[in-house]
C-alpha cells in the first residue's frame, strides 16, 4: 500500500532543518555539557500564576469537550485586544482558538487556497512554512531578500513575485533575522494585496517581542482587514510554547468555514489550557513584561559580544529571540559552520540553510540559556569565527 500523493509531498526531503538540534539533543541526553541555542523554546518554565490558573481549571472540572472555536471568554479576550492593538473592530466570532500558531498557519493556508494554487513566502523563512504551504495542497513560491536590505522584501521584486499568487505569508517581527517591517514595506505589501486580490497571512506571534522600531499588524492597513488573516499564540510572549495554544483572526465570512476545519481536525483545545491562556491574556502583563525584558537584556549582550568580531557579520535584530549571524567570511556554509561548532565547541546554532536558500552562509542563535553560560557561548562562538576566518 502507498501513501497519498498530499502526504508524501509535505516535506521536500530535500534537507533536514532540524538535524543538528536532533544531534545536539542526543548529545545532551548522553551527558555533553552542550550550550543549545537552537530552537526558540525559552529556558526557564512557565510561571506559577498561570499553571496556578490551568490547575484550578483542571481541578473545576474543565476537563471535557471545549468549544470547538474557543471558550467564548478567551475568544472575547483576543478579540479585545486585536481591537485595542489594530484599531479595526474585532468580533469574537473572528477568532479560532488553535493548537499554538502552528495549527493556526495551517488552518489559515487550508482557508485562503486552493489545490494547486500558488502561494508566496519569503526567505529567509521559518522551517515550517514550506511543508504547511504543501500540506494544504499549495504550490510554492519564494521571495528572496538581501541582507543589503536589512530582510526588506523590494516593492518590484515583490509585485513580480505575487503574480499569479493567490496568497503570501508575511512575518514581522521576522524569524530568523530579527527584521521588524518598516512602514514603507507594510504599505507596499498592501497595495500589491489589493492589486493582485490576494489574502495575507501575517504570522504575528513576535509581536511583544520588538527592541528596534515598532510593530504594525497589516491588518491596520486600509483595505487590508478583509483579505488579512493573523495568526499568533502566547508561546513566545508568555513562555507557554507547550501548552499548544494560539488563534487564528480573520473576516467573518471566512472564519466560519475555519471553525468547520476545527471541527475535522483538532476538535478543539483542552478547556483547562484555554482558562490559563486567558489568565495570561488578562492578568499577565507583567509576565510578558518579564519575557520582554530577558531578551532586551540578552540581545544588547549578543550586540556587545558579537558586534564587530572577526568573521561574523550581524544586523541588529529590531525583534524576536535570535540573532542572525552571515559567517561567509569564514569560508564556510552554515551547515558546515554549524556541525564544526558543536563538534569543537559543544554549542548548536541553527544553520542557515533551514531558513532558505536566501539565508545560506548564515547560522541563527537562539538567545535561550540563561545570561552566563549564553556569554560564554557567544564568546567562545564568537573565537570560533575568528579562528576559522584566519585559516580562511
Amino acid at each position: 500500500m502507498r501513501p497519498s500523493l498530499r502526504i508524501a509531498g509535505v516535506s521536500s526531503g530535500t534537507s533536514d532543518a532540524w538535524e543538528i538540534y536532533f544531534r545536539a539533543s542526543e548529545r545532551i541526553a548522553a551527558g555533553a555539557p552542550v550550550a543549545m541555542l537552537t530552537i526558540g523554546d525559552h529556558d526557564w518554565p512557565t510561571e506559577a500564576p498561570i499553571l496556578d490558573a490551568m490547575d484550578a481549571s483542571a481541578r473545576a472540572g474543565q476537563t471535557g469537550y471545549a468549544h470547538m472555536s474557543g471558550i467564548p471568554p478567551l475568544r472575547a479576550a483576543i478579540a479585545e485586544q486585536m481591537t485595542a492593538q489594530t484599531g479595526i473592530s474585532t468580533t469574537p466570532e473572528q477568532i479560532q482558538v488553535t493548537p499554538g500558531g502552528q495549527g493556526a498557519l495551517y488552518a489559515a493556508f487550508m482557508a485562503c487556497i486552493d489545490p494547486g494554487d500558488r502561494a508566496l513566502i519569503i526567505a529567509p523563512y521559518y522551517a515550517t512554512y514550506p511543508d504547511t504551504v504543501r500540506a494544504a495542497s499549495g504550490v510554492l513560491s519564494v521571495l528572496d531578500t538581501r541582507s543589503e536590505d536589512g530582510f526588506q522584501p523590494q516593492r518590484a521584486a515583490l509585485e513580480a513575485a505575487c503574480a499569479g499568487c493567490r496568497a503570501i505569508l508575511v512575518n514581522s517581527p521576522h524569524n530568523p533575522t530579527g527584521a521588524v517591517y518598516s512602514e514603507a514595506t507594510l504599505a507596499a505589501i498592501a497595495e500589491i494585496a489589493v492589486a493582485q486580490d490576494l489574502w495575507v497571512i501575517s504570522d504575528e506571534v513576535y509581536a511583544t517581542q520588538v527592541y528596534a522600531g515598532a510593530h504594525r499588524s497589516l491588518r491596520a492597513l486600509p483595505g487590508m482587514a478583509e483579505r488579512t488573516l493573523v495568526v499568533n499564540s502566547l508561546s513566545k510572549s508568555h513562555v507557554m510554547t507547550g501548552f499548544r495554544i494560539g488563534w487564528l483572526a480573520g473576516p467573518p465570512e471566512i472564519m466560519r468555514y475555519v471553525a468547520d476545519l476545527g471541527m475535522a481536525t483538532t476538535y478543539g483545545v483542552p478547556g483547562f489550557i484555554q482558562e490559563a491562556a486567558l489568565f495570561a491574556l488578562r492578568d499577565g502583563a507583567a509576565i510578558g513584561a518579564r519575557t520582554h525584558a530577558v531578551y532586551a537584556r540578552r540581545r544588547a549582550l549578543a550586540l556587545d559580544i558579537l558586534g564587530g568580531a572577526n568573521g561574523l557579520r550581524m544586523l541588529p535584530p529590531q525583534g524576536a529571540m535570535y540573532v542572525f549571524l552571515d559567517i561567509r567570511a569564514t569560508g564556510l556554509s552554515g551547515k558546515a559552520f554549524a556541525n564544526r561548532l558543536l563538534d569543537e565547541e559543544e554549542i548548536a546554532v541553527m544553520p542557515g540553510e533551514s531558513f532558505g536558500d536566501a539565508a545560506a552562509g548564515h547560522v541563527r542563535v537562539a538567545l535561550t540559556l540563561e545570561d552566563a553560560r549564553l556569554e560564554d557561548a557567544l564568546r567562545r562562538l564568537a573565537g570560533f569565527a575568528a579562528r576559522h576566518a584566519r585559516e580562511g
